[in-house]
């Protein structure tokens, strides 16, 4: 077991209320989760969604979930399977299957040895973990500057019914028949599929956003999406050129909805257009305040934005938007920036909603800010806005690459109306293990206690009301992962491929930690008294007291 690195704060925290709110007791997040997926055409206990609801808190309902396992024995395993070389993308568990992304690696079809570069979205049998099919894309002939080699689909499906919705990483929103073509049936609009072996997808519709919306992906899509009623949600992940520095489609949608049976467009938002950074490989929630149902998605500026979820006339209804960054920070290529993007997933917890800023992780760990803000707000609802000398009473439109330029002479005040209940940067950002660095990782929330993981490395435990720091962990290894909360235990991953897991409390108890053999840079997730959890290169079922033959 690595060496604690346990921080226990009694400081004063840099995390301070920026508004009273009234006393409420918490919401029970697993009830509500399993209430909105009881809703679903799925088992009761699946996790059909990244975040397994619209919340996107993964708080998911299960009994006698391990603490302890071995893949090199198989103890506590239920099955495995290898996936392809890289894996990003987030389990995901309905109606007896279990869908995940990565690339060709193992090379599971006919048609594509593993020689060959894809992006591929699998399913297997919940049960026994046997491969049932394979959807593939093709990489872009473009290259690296709209489809990544080598890194396959990074994103989570959702999926309800018979059907499962996802963007691939070549940028296409894509519905799927579940049973592929296993039921010997191609009754979907789309008939023209290449190959109907029975491990082949089955392709309902396609959305085109290169083609139809004209949006230029920087690096890859990477948006699971998530779905309420007939509305799906998507980031399109329009962005950057090779150059890094033009925009090279700045009137193409950054944020769409559509409908989920037949693929169409129902409204587009380019929000925040020129003002894109880099990409945006952020995903959206939803939720309902105040009897007011909202989308809400962070974009590649680093404001966090909140739409109708019906949007009007075919364009989104733009809420309120507010800026997770210093007005002063500044965006830099080669790491040097302390303006930040959002590549984590809001997630809604007892009316307010929480975010953390971050970038892609070859730019290094940086400054990283965690925000609590209340979305009832309208407008610029930031904490603070820029002015300049020249009409000190107007706030001055956002500048792309820093909003606030002092030589120029702007100032900032702050914002009567900011929606920031408060924001957090560690307890102590001069010392390591107290600052909240860059995360590519969603905050998981239970019992008013927020887990977050920054890709530092550090684990973070919060008060959820108040942001008032409880410890930090160490984990000694780079985490690109989300927390899960089962029980009363969190687990999270990290790039030395180990799952650390502590108790559920304001005091740090470490209770468990188990290496999966290589890094792992998903989330688990739990369905059906099950965890499952993806290494880089192979997926695992663990359950108590299971045993299967260790993975070759």
């Amino acid at each position: 077991m690595k060496k604690l690195g346990q921080v226990l704060v009694t400081a004063i925290a840099i995390a301070a209320p920026l508004f009273s709110l009234p006393a409420v007791s918490a919401e029970d997040p697993t009830k509500l989760v399993m209430e909105q997926i009881a809703k679903m055409k799925v088992g009761k206990n699946d996790w059909p969604q990244w975040g397994g609801s619209y919340s996107r808190n993964n708080t998911p309902e299960g009994k006698n979930i391990p603490v302890k396992w071995d893949v090199n024995t198989g103890e506590n395993i239920l099955w495995s399977m290898p996936l392809g070389s890289e894996t990003y993308g987030n389990p995901v568990v309905a109606n007896g299957q279990v869908y995940i992304g990565t690339n060709n690696g193992n090379g599971y079809i006919k048609r594509y040895p593993s020689s060959v570069d894809l992006g591929c979205l699998l399913s297997f049998n919940e049960k026994d973990g046997k491969f049932l099919w394979q959807h593939s894309q093709e990489k872009l002939p473009t290259g690296r500057v709209h489809d990544w080699p080598h890194q396959g689909i990074c994103c989570a499906p959702f999926v309800e019914g018979d059907r499962a919705w996802y963007v691939s990483s070549r940028g296409l929103v894509v519905c799927l028949d579940t049973q592929g073509f296993r039921d010997g049936e191609n009754d979907s609009p789309v008939v023209d599929e290449k190959v109907s072996d029975e491990t082949e997808a089955d392709v309902v519709w396609v959305l085109d956003m290169m083609k139809d919306l004209n949006v230029s992906q920087h690096n890859m899509c990477s948006c699971s999406v998530t779905c309420v009623g007939d509305l799906l949600f998507v980031i399109t992940g329009n962005g950057v050129d090779e150059s890094h520095i033009t925009i090279p489609e700045e009137r193409a949608p950054s944020f769409i909805c559509v409908n989920r049976n037949s693929g169409e467009v129902l409204w587009t938002d380019n929000s925040p257009g020129a003002n894109v950074l880099h990409g945006q490989w952020s995903s959206p929630a939803y939720g309902v305040f105040k009897g007011v149902a909202q989308v809400i998605v962070g974009g590649g500026d680093g404001y966090l934005y909140g739409f109708a979820a019906e949007g009007k006339d075919g364009k989104g209804e733009l809420l309120w938007k507010f800026d997770c960054n210093p007005k002063d920070s500044i965006y830099l290529l080669g790491g040097r920036a302390t303006r930040n993007h959002l590549i984590a997933t809001p997630v809604v917890y007892d009316g307010l909603v929480y975010v953390g800023v971050g970038e892609d992780p070859e730019h290094g760990e940086g400054q990283g800010h965690l925000w609590c803000i209340d979305p009832t707000k309208r407008g610029d609802v930031s904490p603070t806005l820029v002015y300049n000398s020249k009409d000190p009473k107007t706030p001055i439109p956002h500048k792309r690459l820093q909003a606030l330029v002092d030589k120029e002479g702007d100032f900032e005040r702050e914002n009567p109306n900011s929606a920031a209940v408060w924001h957090y940067v560690g307890a102590d950002p001069e010392v390591f293990e107290t600052t909240m660095h860059r995360t590519c990782g969603t905050v998981a929330i239970k019992n008013d206690l927020l887990y977050v993981a920054d890709f530092s490395g550090l684990l973070h435990c919060l008060d959820a009301k108040t942001g008032k720091p409880h410890w930090t962990y160490d984990m000694f290894a780079a985490s690109w992962a989300s927390p899960l909360i089962v029980e009363d235990k969190v687990y999270i991953g990290d790039e030395d491929g180990d799952i650390s897991i502590f108790k559920l409390s304001a005091e740090m108890e470490m209770v468990g930690e188990n290496n999966m053999g290589s890094s792992v840079y998903t989330t688990p997730v739990i369905a059906n008294d099950t965890m499952f959890i993806a290494n880089r290169n192979r997926i695992y079922a663990i359950k108590e007291g299971a045993s299967s033959k260790p993975a070759k």
